[in-house]
């Protein structure tokens, strides 16, 4: 199926809820009826992001609180001394019920992976963005029957590989398989995804290794002995700890054995965001139920902003469409709920989507009455963890993508301290080690990060004409859609649609038109 988006465009001067300023916010949208998520990962590395089905991208020179998405590297990460400190929080607690008293200073806010979807609820609710979507679905079913009849004169090998993919993705959804669970005091099975409790790679533990070195080269005031020690051993003047001991990895800290009489037993389930899945639908009404105490407790949201629909709308609304190819991960890519099962009732849940080349963070909601164990750190680096586990099986899925980074928003820059990671420059859409982009941000919010004068946005629409429409229930190459039109506003709205979205998604988008 091809992704079917209906642009919005510009809406500026709407309250920003990061600065608190009442009419500084801009940014452009469209509303996503379906989308890939080769299109969704090709918008994201754009700089969109979605909250439900609305799909919108700050206008990062014109918004008081510039938005840059910001991305980690799982397999280099190396936990925090604060991050630590919140694992064996969570490890004591199971362990023996042992709630530490007070805070960790140097941790984040607790609310972690807050996204910029809160800010824009207000907008989305406003926007006229309701249309039949049966209709639609209909006619484009329709359309696409049309042109597949076409493509069949010309391609019968693509043909015989289209049915055996679609074959395998309905063996993947008849198997009737259980839905992937990570256990905390457990090793999964064996086959049933990564192993967790395994070392991880060969590459990231030599990364650490490196890292170790370099740290110990910098501790050392010998400075002309630097050259030497690269090559040899540590210099005698450190402790011997230093030098047989391996910090602990991710994992080690995460899934540390637990004794069988622990006080609290916690399960991480991963649900695929569908009314048809039962384990979804069993869930929903312990699932709302904390999203409203979240909400109210946290972001003091009146009860008739938090209701059902609400909840529904941005949470369990997704316009990715599910897909299982037999070289991706074993859950598939698509929109889920990380549950977090604390002795059988939800205490936390992750609403992420695993896409081709990340699992991308989209919200994070919790019991308030559990705010002692840091449920935004633990969920951030469970999430890394196991972005590092689908790597195992899918080499390309490597990035923990964290939503935006706003450097001009307090509240909001603890994204920066999951290191090592990289901010989308916002002209050339590359990706730049965030150590590069601190002192620019310092002088100026917003920044090119991409030092080269010459580098241009490589992915930026070259031949709008080939952007594809969907009309009355035809799908055409726009410079024949255009013929037609008459309205000059028209055409400034569909070009404005191209080059946010970048020449490879217009050309495989279909971009509907009333």
């Amino acid at each position: 199926m091809a992704s079917v988006v209906e642009y919005k465009g510009l809406k500026a001067g709407y309250h920003c809820g990061y600065c608190d300023s009442e009419e500084g916010k801009a940014s452009c949208g469209m509303w996503a009826h379906s989308l890939t998520v080769q299109d969704y990962q090709d918008l994201i590395d754009r700089g969109w992001r979605r909250s439900g089905k609305y799909v919108y991208k700050p206008v990062m020179n014109q918004t008081c609180c510039p938005q840059y998405t910001i991305r980690c590297r799982p397999l280099q990460f190396q936990p925090s001394k604060s991050h630590k400190k919140v694992l064996k929080k969570m490890l004591k607690f199971l362990a023996k019920g042992e709630i530490s008293k007070g805070n960790c200073g140097d941790e984040p806010m607790d609310s972690t992976v807050e996204d910029a979807v809160t800010g824009d609820f207000a907008l989305i609710n406003k926007l006229d963005i309701k249309c039949d979507l049966k209709t639609l679905s209909d006619d484009l079913k329709e359309s696409l029957e049309n042109e597949e009849m076409k493509k069949e004169k010309h391609s019968k090998k693509e043909e015989s590989n289209e049915s055996i993919h679609s074959q395998a993705i309905e063996e993947k959804l008849g198997s009737g398989e259980p839905s992937h669970s990570i256990k905390v005091h457990t090793v999964p099975k064996p086959g049933k995804g990564a192993d967790l409790s395994k070392p991880p790679c060969r590459k990231a533990k030599e990364i650490r290794k490196e890292r170790k070195r370099l740290k110990l080269m910098q501790q050392n005031p010998a400075g002309e002995h630097e050259g030497f020690q690269a090559q040899g051993q540590p210099p005698s003047l450190f402790p011997p700890k230093a030098k047989s001991n391996q910090p602990k990895s991710l994992e080690d800290l995460i899934f540390e054995s637990l004794p069988e009489n622990a006080s609290h037993k916690l399960e991480v389930r991963l649900v695929p965001v569908s009314f048809e899945d039962p384990e979804f639908k069993s869930s929903f009404s312990q699932s709302f139920s904390l999203y409203v105490k979240y909400q109210m407790a946290i972001h003091q949201d009146p009860p008739d902003e938090c209701g059902k629909t609400e909840f529904t709308r941005f949470l369990c609304s997704s316009p990715l469409e599910a897909e299982y190819p037999p070289n991706g991960p074993e859950c598939g890519y698509g929109s889920f709920h990380q549950q977090y099962w604390l002795d059988g009732k939800i205490i936390a849940v992750g609403v992420i989507d695993i896409l081709p080349y990340c699992v991308s963070s989209v919200y994070l909601y919790y019991d308030p009455d559990y705010s002692f164990l840091s449920l935004g750190v633990y969920s951030a680096l469970r999430e890394i963890a196991f972005t590092r586990q689908l790597q195992e099986k899918t080499s390309q899925l490597c990035y923990y993508y964290m939503g935006f980074y706003i450097h001009s928003c307090p509240k909001m820059k603890y994204k920066g301290q999951y290191r090592p990671s990289d901010l989308l420059c916002p002209e050339t859409y590359v990706w730049i080690p965030i150590e590069q982009c601190l002192p620019s941000l310092e002088n100026s919010k917003y920044c090119r990060f991409n030092q080269d004068p010459e580098a241009v946005d490589e992915g930026c629409s070259k031949e709008p004409d080939r952007l594809q429409v969907f009309h009355k229930k035809a799908i055409m190459p726009y410079g024949v859609y255009k013929k037609s039109q008459k309205d000059p506003s028209e055409e400034a709205s569909v070009l404005q649609y191209a080059s946010l979205v970048g020449q490879a998604c217009a050309e495989r988008m279909l971009l509907f038109r009333s």
